[in-house]
């Protein structure tokens, strides 16, 4: 069986994409979207819609890898592997990515920056105070 993975090929036209830095990559490929969004006469609402619609679907396909990776459909079987589900979870952050650059390509990178780091904040936060309470808490 050929996994999602070795099936994904990267895209020929430009700079290869491992020689880009990660959000010029993203960038190339929201301008595409963009671009073929625009062609189809969709305007920017309708194509930030169906971009964040594009995440669900890719969560849904992570989703189905896992059961495939776990056998728990009697019907499938054994369909994936855990790298199949590891491609797949791929592909929602680039697919979140590439909405973020749609909805933001001025600054997508920096609001990905600072909104990691508020969250990264509050939720190491909570861990450390559970992790070592103040004189007098229980944990």
């Amino acid at each position: 069986m050929t996994t999602r993975a070795e099936r994904a090929t990267p895209p020929s036209a430009g700079p290869s994409p491992v020689e880009e830095d990660v959000w010029e990559t993203v960038a190339r490929l929201a301008r595409h979207f963009d671009a073929h969004d625009d062609a189809r006469g969709l305007v920017q609402t309708e194509q930030w819609t169906l971009q964040v619609l594009k995440i669900a679907e890719e969560t849904g396909e992570a989703s189905q890898a896992v059961i495939g990776a776990r056998g728990t459909n009697p019907r499938k079987g054994d369909s994936h592997t855990w790298e199949d589900v590891h491609a797949e979870v791929a592909d929602v952050i680039i697919t979140g990515m590439v909405a973020l650059a749609r909805m933001r390509p001025e600054d997508a990178d920096q609001y990905l920056r600072l909104q990691l780091a508020a969250k990264a904040a509050r939720f190491l936060a909570d861990a450390l105070a559970a992790d070592h309470p103040s004189p007098g808490e229980t944990a």
